[in-house]
């Protein structure tokens, strides 16, 4: 523990920030402090270590072999600092911790937690937007909104809905579409990590994935969402994602047809870690809110495939 003296942990905390994101910019507004502050907190912290920790190079700044060695352990420990400073609001009835994939903390939870605050003013949400796995019982994480096949073992899992696909499009596009057939006609957005597939949809129709052309391809459905908007092509869209592009006329739904993947939404708690009030009151708005967000069109398909 010795070696800690050498450096203030306010010094260490703006180098791991520069090495994660590779940007003083990037850091800064991850610290929220300036560019200018960061900069200076790198500057000590090289002083009192006595090395040099970033290459400078015109604009960028590079990792030395010291700063590739020390990354890893800085990542872990301030890590380990953020978890257990969280520990101390674990049952606390005004404070809630949510871990979520980022996609549907960007295009759905944002949007609704207003309704939930409203409810609940006396509730803080902090909200951590990660595809990692987490242990409820072990971790700061109070509840995890989870896609997945489900059930969970060891941990209690409420399904909140089925997730349910369809093509959406640009307006411009969505006129060249008359018929299911027709989805054959535009190309085709893909996200290669999705976890289903075309078929799901084309089997209503007695179609084949083989009618389907190729076009761009994103690693994030948000981004392929955003692509659809541009009228890039069509895009297999689950509810949650698009319910907003729907709605407000950036996307067209040609179809109402919605097959269920055989995937679900769920929400995940320990067994052993406390029960709140927060916790409750959170069970309790999330299906409602969810179901009352996405409606169904008539004719909306609700066979789990």
């Amino acid at each position: 523990m010795k070696n800690l003296n050498r450096v203030h942990l306010s010094g260490l905390r703006a180098v791991e920030a520069v090495a994660r994101l590779g940007s003083i910019k990037r850091a800064a507004e991850e610290l929220g402090v300036t560019v200018g502050a960061v900069s200076q907190q790198v500057q000590k912290s090289e002083a009192q270590l006595g090395v040099q920790l970033f290459e400078r190079r015109n604009r960028l700044l590079l990792p030395t072999a010291h700063m590739l060695a020390m990354q890893p352990h800085l990542t872990t420990a301030m890590t380990s600092l953020s978890t257990a400073i969280a520990t101390t609001e674990r049952g606390r009835d005004d404070a809630l911790t949510i871990s979520v994939a980022p996609v549907f903390a960007g295009k759905w939870l944002v949007w609704h937690l207003k309704s939930f605050n409203r409810a609940h003013p006396g509730i803080r949400v902090r909200v951590e937007a990660t595809v990692d796995l987490i242990d409820p019982d072990t971790s700061d994480v109070d509840l995890c909104i989870r896609v997945g096949h489900g059930p969970y073992p060891g941990l209690n899992a409420q399904k909140l809905l089925n997730q349910r696909v369809f093509p959406v499009c640009s307006p411009a596009l969505a006129e060249e579409i008359r018929e299911p057939a027709d989805i054959g006609k535009l190309p085709v957005i893909r996200d290669p990590g999705q976890m289903f597939s075309w078929k799901t949809w084309l089997d209503l129709f007695s179609l084949d994935e083989s009618i389907l052309k190729d076009g761009p391809s994103f690693s994030d459905g948000s981004l392929c969402l955003d692509a659809a908007i541009a009228g890039q092509g069509v895009f297999l869209a689950w509810e949650t994602l698009a319910v907003y592009a729907v709605k407000s006329g950036q996307v067209i739904a040609p179809f109402p047809q919605r097959p269920a993947t055989g995937l679900g939404y769920w929400l995940i708690s320990g067994k052993t870690a406390p029960r709140t009030k927060a916790k409750s009151a959170f069970e309790t708005w999330l299906p409602d809110e969810l179901q009352a967000s996405i409606g169904r069109p008539k004719g909306a398909d609700e066979v789990v495939v």
